[in-house]
């Protein structure tokens, strides 16, 4: 889902917020029925449980894949009545062509739908409602199959097939986004058209890649990996090992037949008392401070990884003009491996150290300090906007201009009549991007060879040249080297923040059962998960989304300048994605807010630990023993609770 936001957005043409609520979906779908799978899953056949479960994710991500094959060709170009096979320089407007154009302008009227970008298609509900079934599906899975593997493996020995289910899920994340490298480069319509045709590359804004393919995958995968589970036992004949727990609740069970008790009256009665208790356990650890405090900093500090994951391709992508393939790639080889050593890093240091509560909290305090460094770090490594004339220049390239409203049309390109709303953008050899061949002032092109080049561009000056046959070729014009060093800068500080906070992370998971009594470490577990993915997993990629979107002037800047925001065959939304990359405001204030949001934690953090101190003061705080285990399974719900909860995968 992380690798597709982008493509799914532009295919859709949805906002960014809209492409958040549908990536949190997930979320949605999970929260749903993780209390019922939970309560009841236990007293069920586990197996076929997960077996249903995983059959329900396949489904869901079918049915995510869908739409691709209801919706038609992808429209990348205005023009609404060329065939995708048709698609050559002879369709794209120069000087020459548009004469007439005038005549065809989109009444005034439209101007009057505002800023708010429309969806382009309503399919994306569908992705919507197989995103929740996706979750639905997740429910069971985890809880149901570590507590199965856990019963039934002989003592000790939990701990490395746990392991190895870790390890193959983190597998699985790189495998998932080498695949999602792979179909990134696949334009969406693959199987469908004549790819010679298509004229824009990976690199192009409007570029959609085979988006579906991914689900459609994973979809087949998880529903053939759902039969075993139906054909094993809900009770292995001869369990490996029996827990002192289900030992004790066994005689409990035995001392309810001896005593005859399980009467209807009795039972009701038993419901109250347990729905008291739990109402007071909540109120237990609800009144306790060093949860509280705990719930609020941790729900912070992973609300900015959250967001870091959800849109780091969109950032790379836009920011430094780099492919979702090769950003899917980078992440798959180089972040999510150091994810991976970090977290078995910091379960080792738990370990060797036997970390105190007062220790566990500092190395937390470390991880979220080294986060906050990061996002400061990025503010300097933010590449310079794009020359486009017409926005940060004149049309003739010579001078800046101080607002991209109305920049008036100039001498090279004012008698071309052009359509200034068409997004079609082409780079000079003089560095400079032209929002079409037509306001480039192009006279002639290339026809259909490849790559298509136009000439005789008025508006386009190189030093040094003694003709005027200025050339621009299609597409637009890539990063400077300047900036291509300051993406070398983000991503290895970008490795190096994950692999640190990972470590930090994993203190996070021990401290949660250790700050309460020991009879509400499920349900402390329990509400911080719920916390995690209700406000984080599904608030965060929408209101992150819609900071992304409040992009007004460059909204402006297509009102005023095309009167024209609607038209189907356009993704204006993915043009103003692109515009959001010329201006260094929106991307200050994205890693701003993630500033807002790690900086409380440090403080909350400082007063966690003068809490610590002053209660546990003579007391003897490090994790014994006889808990290990306990530590184990917590940091194991924790770590795998919600795919979301990796360390920053993005910025």
């Amino acid at each position: 889902m992380k690798i597709s936001t982008t493509q799914i957005e532009r295919r859709f043409e949805i906002s960014s917020s809209l492409a958040g609520l549908i990536d949190g979906s997930f979320e949605i779908g999970n929260l749903l029925v993780i209390v019922f799978v939970s309560y009841f899953g236990s007293k069920l056949h586990r197996p076929k449980l997960i077996g249903i479960g995983c059959f329900l994710m396949g489904t869901g991500s079918i049915l995510m894949a869908l739409p691709h094959f209801f919706m038609g060709y992808y429209r990348y170009s205005k023009e609404t009545n060329i065939d995708p096979s048709e698609n050559s320089a002879s369709n794209l407007p120069n000087c020459l062509s548009n004469q007439m154009l005038s005549l065809n302008r989109t009444p005034p009227e439209i101007v009057e739908r505002g800023c708010v970008k429309e969806s382009g298609s309503h399919m994306w509900i569908y992705v919507f409602l197989g995103n929740v079934l996706r979750g639905i599906g997740e429910s069971p899975i985890v809880p149901l199959g570590i507590s199965y593997i856990d019963d039934f493996t002989k003592e000790g020995h939990s701990s490395l097939y746990i392991g190895t289910v870790n390890a193959m899920g983190m597998i699985g994340l790189v495998f998932g986004f080498m695949l999602g490298s792979l179909f990134a480069k696949m334009y969406v319509d693959i199987g469908y058209v004549d790819l010679s045709t298509i004229r824009i590359t990976p690199k192009d804004s409007r570029w959609v890649g085979a988006w579906w393919l991914g689900f459609l995958v994973s979809g087949i995968l998880s529903i053939i990996s759902s039969i075993p589970f139906f054909f094993l036992l809900p009770n292995p004949n001869k369990p490996q090992k029996e827990r002192k727990v289900s030992l004790f609740l066994h005689v409990l069970k035995t001392n309810d037949k001896r005593n005859q008790i399980a009467n209807l009256t009795n039972r009701g009665k038993n419901v109250t008392k347990n729905v008291t208790g739990f109402f007071q356990s909540l109120k237990s650890i609800l009144t306790n401070p060093l949860y509280v405090i705990f719930v609020i900093f941790t729900f912070l500090h992973m609300s900015s990884y959250i967001a870091s994951i959800t849109y780091i391709i969109k950032i790379m992508e836009q920011q430094y003009g780099r492919s979702a393939s090769e950003t899917n790639f980078l992440l798959g080889i180089l972040a999510l491996p150091a994810i991976a050593i970090g977290m078995f890093s910091g379960g080792y240091i738990i370990k060797k150290f036997k970390l105190s509560l007062v220790g566990l909290a500092r190395l937390g305090f470390c991880s979220a300090t080294v986060h906050l460094l990061s996002q400061v770090l990025y503010f300097f490594l933010i590449c310079e906007s794009k020359s486009v004339a017409g926005l940060t220049l004149t049309y003739d390239g010579n001078s800046p201009v101080r607002s991209h409203v109305d920049v008036p049309l100039s001498y090279c390109n004012s008698e071309c009549n052009c359509d200034e709303s068409q997004w079609e953008p082409v780079c000079g050899n003089n560095g400079i991007t032209y929002i079409s061949p037509c306001l480039a002032g192009c006279k002639s092109s290339s026809g259909n060879k490849e790559p298509i080049v136009f000439y005789n561009c008025s508006c386009v000056e190189v030093a040094g040249l003694q003709n005027k046959n200025y050339s621009v070729h299609l597409g637009e014009c890539p990063r400077d080297d300047a900036c291509t060093r300051k993406f070398y800068a983000y991503f290895a500080i970008k490795v190096l923040d994950s692999f640190l906070c990972a470590i930090g992370l994993t203190s996070y998971s021990v401290l949660v059962i250790k700050i309460v009594q020991p009879e509400l470490k499920a349900l402390a577990i329990g509400f911080h998960s719920m916390i995690l993915r209700s406000l984080g997993g599904i608030l965060v990629p929408i209101y992150f989304g819609a900071l992304i979107d409040t992009t007004w002037f460059v909204c402006l800047f297509f009102l005023l300048r095309s009167a024209y925001w609607g038209e189907k065959n356009v993704s204006y939304f993915s043009q103003f994605n692109n515009l959001f990359s010329l201006f260094s405001f929106h991307r200050r204030a994205f890693f701003g807010l993630k500033v807002a949001l790690v900086f409380p934690v440090l403080v909350l953090l400082t007063v966690f630990i003068f809490i610590v101190k002053k209660k546990f003061r003579g007391k003897d705080t490090k994790v014994s023993e006889n808990e290990r285990q306990v530590m184990d399974e917590a940091n194991l719900e924790f770590l795998n609770n919600s795919e979301k909860f990796a360390p920053s995968t993005e910025e």
